[in-house]
């Protein structure tokens, strides 16, 4: 932050002087992710003059921390002999990550620049499904035989374990590639150097399927709280591992993705502050169009009870209260049954659990709001439409609570996605509920001329 907010005028000066020795020696002395954000807002022409500044090393840590988006654009600028080396340091999950967000002509030319054994392992973490842990993977990780002594499994680390992504559990494989358990790097520095890695296995161990889900990976690793899990395929053969760091940003855009399909945007894919003004409103112009069509039931709804609101024109003075607050109550309800879903919290068997209790926390909210009701129908309209006002909000509270809840308990049922039932759309389905439960109750209670 301190790059971006107070040395980026004086940065940009260095650069337009020509000072690339001063400028390379200072962002020596500076942490990769603060040089990495302070590419986010330079403009297109100064982003690559820096990258050039900076020393390989850094630059290749930079360029893997950036979003595909400004990953794309550097490389887009750069000749082929520079490229290589930058994607030749990429690790294979972060190369595999940036690849599948290029066009296929540019992921082709890309390929091309990359030595026969990275473009080998590329093209076989493509080929798993998109948004599957296999395209998550890494090959950097260490494997100790278990009839190695603890002093030869360390002699083994020191030899290999640099081009570890992490060395915090090391992973056991018998000769034909098979996971048989993890250890833990603490356990084998404190274990006695004459015994096997054997004696200190449990055979308990947590694993991922190379066509597991991401987001399904996202429980394991909160279940489990692991800096890394193995990856292995369906003979339990160990293909690579999956560490946090690639989990936390699955995470990021999984819940990035539910707030926009929250309020009925379609996931942007890219930054929000990179999004252009026509596909901000190709993600926005559906939804909004369809709830055009969803809210005409509401009006139909009124014009069905035309005769009881021109008897009791006082009544629609507190219309809008009243689906206000079951289109509210509603969109809470379904707020906590998404998020819920999403991480993992509750599924098919919690159905009833769950509908009895919102019928309990509705009753009570419905209670508490009718009374409040209750009063400010007497007050405007006198007793009657008092009573009708308060029995009015007692239900849609009830009503759009439960259609909140068991809506997107629906939809995830039958596999499609809960945060479909986003608050936008529930409130305007609450609404329709709202008015004809309004009217339905007035007309049955209060004296409509004919």
């Amino acid at each position: 932050m301190i790059l971006r907010h107070l040395l980026l005028p004086d940065i940009l000066d260095m650069l337009a002087d020509g000072h690339f020795n001063e400028l390379r020696d200072f962002f020596l002395e500076q942490p990769a992710p603060e040089v990495a954000e302070l590419f986010t807002v330079v403009t297109d022409k100064d982003r690559v003059l820096l990258f050039r500044v900076l020393p390989r090393q850094l630059a290749d840590e930079v360029f893997s921390l950036l979003d595909p988006i400004y990953q794309n654009q550097l490389l887009s600028e750069m000749a082929n002999e520079e490229i290589q080396p930058v994607l030749a340091a990429l690790s294979p999950d972060d190369r595999t990550a940036l690849f599948e967000e290029l066009p296929a002509r540019v992921t082709q030319r890309l390929l091309a620049l990359l030595d026969d054994s990275d473009r080998k392992q590329a093209l076989t973490l493509l080929s798993y499904p998109q948004h599957s842990v296999g395209r998550l993977m890494t090959d950097r990780y260490v494997t100790v035989d278990p009839e190695w002594t603890v002093a030869q499994a360390l002699e083994h680390l020191r030899k290999t374990g640099t081009d570890s992504e992490t060395m915090s559990m090391i992973y056991i494989t018998d000769e034909t590639g098979h996971l048989r358990d993890d250890l833990p790097l603490r356990r084998l520095i404190l274990a006695d150097p004459g015994i096997t890695v054997a004696t200190l296995l449990d055979g308990h161990y947590a694993s991922l399927h190379s066509q597991q889900d991401e987001e399904e990976a996202v429980q394991v690793f909160r279940k489990y709280d692991l800096h890394a899990l193995p990856v292995v395929d369906e003979d339990n053969i160990l293909l690579g591992i999956v560490t946090v760091d690639d989990i936390l940003d699955v995470a990021a855009d999984a819940a990035t993705e539910d707030f926009h399909k929250l309020a009925t945007v379609q996931p942007l894919q890219i930054s929000f502050k990179e999004a252009t003004l026509g596909l901000l409103y190709r993600k926005r112009i559906g939804w909004l169009l369809g709830l055009i069509l969803v809210n005409i039931f509401s009006g139909a709804g009124i014009k069905f009870f035309e005769d009881t609101i021109s008897s009791v024109v006082v009544l629609v003075f507190f219309l809008p209260l009243l689906i206000g607050s079951s289109g509210n109550a509603g969109a809470q309800a379904s707020t906590l049954v998404v998020r819920a879903i999403a991480t993992g919290e509750i599924d098919s068997a919690d159905w009833w659990k769950l509908l009895l209790r919102e019928i309990g926390v509705s009753a009570i909210m419905g209670l508490a709001m009718s009374f409040a009701a209750f009063f400010l129908g007497w007050l405007h309209g006198g007793l009657s439409v008092g009573v009708v006002v308060a029995l009015s909000m007692f239900t849609v509270i009830v009503a759009g609570s439960l259609l909140g809840t068991v809506l997107p308990l629906i939809l995830n049922k039958l596999d499609l996605d809960p945060a479909t039932a986003s608050a936008p759309l529930i409130t305007s389905v609450a609404d329709i509920f709202g008015v004809l439960i309004y009217f339905s109750i007035a007309t049955a209670l209060l004296p409509i001329a004919t």
